[in-house]
């Protein structure tokens, strides 16, 4: 199990900005895709982006234009700048990684998750 470890949640404005950061405790495991998903007490859990281990990037509708996402593989790390914060992107955010042979094996790995609550 690959320990990962969320933070940069808080409150917010309407319109204001916030990053999220997630590491993965070890830097030796090799992680294929990384994501960001969201949960809010009324809706399900959604995939927020997504980037692969070449930086290929996935978004959200609801986000496009407004979050991007990275990553540093040398830590096995991803960040998610969110900008443009709306009222609806209250949830709490939670980071999520694959490891396995790409094809033969896969394995999913969960952070805690981190509130992000923005305020009108």
């Amino acid at each position: 199990q690959v320990q990962l470890v969320e933070s940069g949640g808080g409150l917010v404005q309407a319109g204001g900005s916030l990053r999220l950061s997630c590491a993965a405790a070890e830097t030796i495991i090799r992680i294929n895709d990384m994501d960001w998903y969201r949960q809010s007490p009324s809706k399900r859990r959604e995939l927020v982006a997504r980037i692969t281990r070449d930086g290929v990037t996935q978004y959200a509708d609801s986000v496009k234009g407004r979050f991007t996402i990275s990553r540093d593989n040398a830590k096995n790390a991803i960040y998610l700048q969110m900008n443009n914060l709306e009222t609806e992107d209250t949830a709490v955010y939670y980071c999520h990684a694959i490891t396995g042979v790409v094809g033969l094996e896969r394995y999913d790995h969960w952070g805690q998750g981190t509130q992000v609550t923005v305020s009108s």
